[in-house]
């Protein structure tokens, strides 16, 4: 799998790479970032201006994204994957969602565009991006923190990433319920005692506790869930 990120702030972007699950994706995925500078027109490389009509902040300009992407397409043609999605974060998008990180996981190469300023031009939006994905209904500074949210929930879905394979699985939301209550050692802490039926060796218990409390926490946090199923 193949996934770039575009991005006018590709500093954070970097640093965060070389942390945690994605240190660890590395030597599995192709995660390369693109600085919108680079592909800015002039000598000063300007890659924002002021919004027609008087809107206030800054836009990201098209010229440096179309010949950003349009540079990443002509790759396809030279033994590269062909792009399957182009994805601009923006809180205007479709609510991201474990479901749409399923999803994404099993494409081969996908585009992060994270917006900077006051967003991107519409032209950009309207015939570039195939896609828009926000990451809650709340406004950041820019989109490279919903970027990296969208890399981390993709790439910990890949086979090899995490250390166990079933960790990813038995997530929260991957089967529409949350999860349950954890537990480790010493079994009695300040009092606290961990749940007996976890201690017994009882597989058949442990698993029908674990889906009692997952329903019941999910009920009880978020109805709106619909469990699979």
């Amino acid at each position: 799998m193949r996934i770039d990120i575009i991005t006018a702030l590709p500093d954070i972007i970097r640093q965060s790479l070389d942390v945690t699950v994605l240190r660890r994706a590395k030597s599995i995925v192709d995660i390369r970032i693109h600085d919108l500078r680079a592909y800015a027109p002039g000598r000063h490389s300007q890659i924002d201006d002021y919004a027609y009509g008087g809107a206030a902040g800054m836009v990201l300009k098209p010229e440096p994204i179309f010949g950003c992407i349009e540079s990443l397409k002509a790759e396809s043609g030279n033994d590269e994957e062909p792009i399957n999605e182009v994805i601009f974060l923006s809180p205007d998008g479709e609510v991201f969602n474990q479901s749409t990180a399923n999803a994404l996981s099993l494409k081969r190469r996908i585009v992060l565009l994270a917006g900077h300023y006051k967003g991107v031009d519409q032209r950009v939006r309207d015939s570039l991006v195939t896609r828009e994905i926000s990451v809650g209904d709340y406004v950041l500074s820019g989109g490279e923190l919903p970027a990296l949210v969208l890399l981390d929930a993709i790439v910990r879905l890949l086979p090899g990433v995490l250390g166990d394979a079933a960790s990813a699985l038995a997530d929260s939301f991957q089967d529409g319920l949350l999860g349950e209550p954890l537990y480790t050692r010493p079994a009695r802490f300040r009092g606290m005692d961990v749940p007996a039926v976890l201690c017994s060796g009882d597989h058949r218990r442990i698993a029908a506790w674990r889906e009692r409390e997952r329903e019941e926490k999910t009920r009880r946090r978020r109805p709106d869930l619909k469990p699979n199923g």
